[in-house]
C-alpha cells in the first residue's frame, strides 16, 4: 500500500521529481541544434549557462545526454529519447498557454455602473465602443457605492461621493455638472423672468426629489450660491424617477449633465439656468493602474472621448 500522505491510496502525485524546467528548456534547444554556442544565441544566454543546465540536468538523471568529442557535442539514445519527450511536453504546454490567452482575450470586461448613469448615458453609447472594439466584449452590471473588483467586477465607474480603498486606481472620467431641468414645454409655467430677463424658478414649480441623492438641490444651492424658493415638491424613490418625472412634465429636477444631455439636445429637457460643476466628478476604478497595452485602457479613453 503507497500512501501520499494526502489520505489518497496509490497516488503518483510527487512520485517523479522532474528537473528544472528551465534546464530542460535549454537541453532542448541544444538537442534541436546539437550545439551549445548555437543554443546560447537562440535563447539569449551565454556558453557557459547552457553547458551548465545540460549538467545540471545529466547530473540529476544519472546519463549523459550528450556525446563531446572535438568540440562539437552529438545526442546519446538518452538524450534523444529526453529530447523527443521535453519537445512534446513543451509543444503540448505552448498549446494550453495559447488556449488560455485566447479564452482570457474573449472574456468580457465586466464593469459596474450607477444605474441611472447606466441607464441614460452608458448603454445609450455603448454600440460605438463595440463597433471600434469588437473584440473587447463588455458585460455592464447595475450598482452603486463600494464595490469589490477583481471578484466577478472588472471595472468600475462611480461618482466620489464616497471614499474608496487605497489600494483602488481611480481614472477620472468628467466632473458632474447639474441644473434644474423641466420639460421644454413648461419652462414658462415653472419658471419667470427677471427685469433683465433672465429666468427664475417660481415658488409654484414642483420641486422633484429623489431618495437616491436627497441633497441633489442643496448641492445645486451650493455650487451656485442661489436659495430656491419653497414650493411643492414630490420624493421619488429613485434618481432616475426624478428625472423620468420631469420628462413628463411632473415638475422640475436637478439633472447632471451627463445623465439629462440626450434629453436636451434633442429639445424633450429644457435647462433654463444651465449647469454648473458641484464639485464631484466620475472615475473608473480599477483594481491596479490600467497598463497602455491592457484590454481596458481603450474602453478608459473611449469613456473619456464620450464624456466630452
Amino acid at each position: 500500500m503507497v500512501s501520499d500522505g494526502m489520505g489518497e491510496q496509490d497516488s503518483q502525485i510527487g512520485a517523479t521529481r522532474l528537473p528544472p524546467l528551465a534546464a530542460l528548456r535549454c537541453f532542448e534547444v541544444a538537442a534541436r541544434l546539437e550545439s551549445f554556442s548555437q543554443a546560447a544565441d537562440a535563447l539569449h544566454l551565454t556558453h557557459g549557462a547552457v553547458s551548465r543546465a545540460v549538467r545540471a540536468v545529466e547530473e540529476d538523471l544519472g546519463v549523459a545526454l550528450f556525446e563531446r568529442r572535438n568540440r562539437r557535442v552529438f545526442l546519446t539514445a538518452a538524450g534523444r529519447m529526453l529530447a523527443n519527450a521535453v519537445r512534446e511536453g513543451l509543444r503540448t504546454i505552448e498549446a494550453a498557454t495559447r488556449s488560455l490567452r485566447q479564452t482570457a482575450r474573449n472574456a468580457p470586461l465586466t464593469v459596474s455602473c450607477e444605474p441611472t448613469l447606466l441607464m441614460r448615458w452608458l448603454i445609450p453609447r455603448l454600440s460605438s465602443f463595440q463597433a471600434a472594439h469588437p473584440d473587447i466584449p463588455i458585460h455592464l452590471t447595475a450598482g452603486g457605492g463600494p464595490v469589490t473588483l477583481g471578484h466577478g467586477v472588472d471595472l468600475a465607474i462611480r461618482r466620489d461621493d464616497f471614499l474608496w480603498a487605497d489600494h483602488v486606481s481611480a481614472n477620472r472620467l468628467f466632473a458632474e455638472r447639474v441644473g434644474p431641468v423641466c420639460r421644454a414645454d413648461r419652462v414658462e409655467a415653472f419658471f419667470a423672468k427677471q427685469c433683465d430677463g433672465s429666468p427664475v424658478l417660481r415658488p409654484t414649480a414642483p420641486r422633484l426629489h429623489s431618495r437616491t441623492r436627497p441633497g441633489a438641490w442643496d448641492h445645486w444651492n451650493a455650487a451656485t450660491g442661489q436659495t430656491a424658493p419653497d414650493g411643492p415638491s414630490q420624493m421619488f424613490e429613485h434618481f432616475y424617477f426624478s428625472l423620468q418625472a420631469a420628462v413628463a412634465g411632473l415638475g422640475v429636477a436637478i439633472g447632471p449633465w451627463q445623465l439629462v444631455r440626450d434629453d436636451v439636445e434633442s429639445g424633450i429637457l429644457a435647462a433654463p439656468l444651465g449647469f454648473v460643476e458641484d464639485g464631484s466628478a466620475y472615475h473608473l476604478l480599477s483594481p491596479d493602474p490600467l497598463a497602455d497595452g491592457g484590454r481596458a485602457a481603450p474602453l478608459l479613453e473611449w469613456l473619456r472621448r464620450v464624456a466630452e
